[in-house]
């Protein structure tokens, strides 16, 4: 055998003992773990948390070329454990429009949170609002998640107000037709993976 040949066998052998030293300590430590029932952690040595199934938060104003000021934020999740049921979503979200001193304000507690991809649907009952008749209401909202060009749209959007709205079902809004007015902050979707 020549040296080029010696020295390409002996270094292939190389290379297949450290695979198999590697493997081998990773199988060890996953049936080590296994036996003793402890679960993955992180860096910290805290056992890893699940990640939430479904979330929607964020603020932005819209754009409006009146000038109107409208802005939007939302704080909606679902957590891990009631993956399968997006009506055990928890939080908030809110908004407020007003154009030359004129509007109102309104904050609702969240019933509701679909998402997929990067479109969130969240439906609330309104908690607080200084528009007379919006308290008690259901609303729902889509945001569409576009990086620093989100579009959201509103249940409302047909009747003009809320207060207007009657009987709206749980994560029910409209098409995200109004656009985030640029600089003014961002929408993020973490997307629903629902065992099908």
């Amino acid at each position: 055998m020549n040296r080029r040949t010696k020295t390409a066998v002996f270094g292939a052998a190389l290379l297949l003992t450290a695979t198999a030293a590697a493997a081998s300590a990773a199988a060890s430590s996953d049936s080590g773990s296994s036996r003793t029932g402890a679960s993955h952690s992180g860096a910290s040595g805290l056992p890893a948390q699940a990640r939430e199934a479904a979330a929607l938060t964020g603020e932005a104003k819209l754009h409006r070329s009146a000038g109107d000021d409208i802005t939007f934020s939302f704080d909606a999740h679902l957590a891990a454990k009631d993956k399968a049921d997006p009506m055990k979503a928890t939080g908030t979200f809110e908004w407020s429009h007003y154009l030359n001193g004129e509007g109102a304000r309104a904050k609702a507690k969240v019933d509701c949170l679909l998402t997929g991809g990067k479109v969130a649907v969240v439906s609330g009952v309104i908690t607080s609002s200084d528009l007379p008749g919006a308290k008690g209401k259901r609303v729902g909202i889509t945001v569409h998640d576009l990086g620093h060009r989100d579009r959201l749209g509103y249940s409302w959007a047909s009747t003009g107000t809320p207060v207007e709205t009657k009987g709206l079902p749980k994560c029910v809004g409209s098409a995200p037709f109004e656009k985030v007015k640029k600089g003014t902050g961002d929408f993020s979707v973490t997307p629903w993976q629902p065992d099908l």
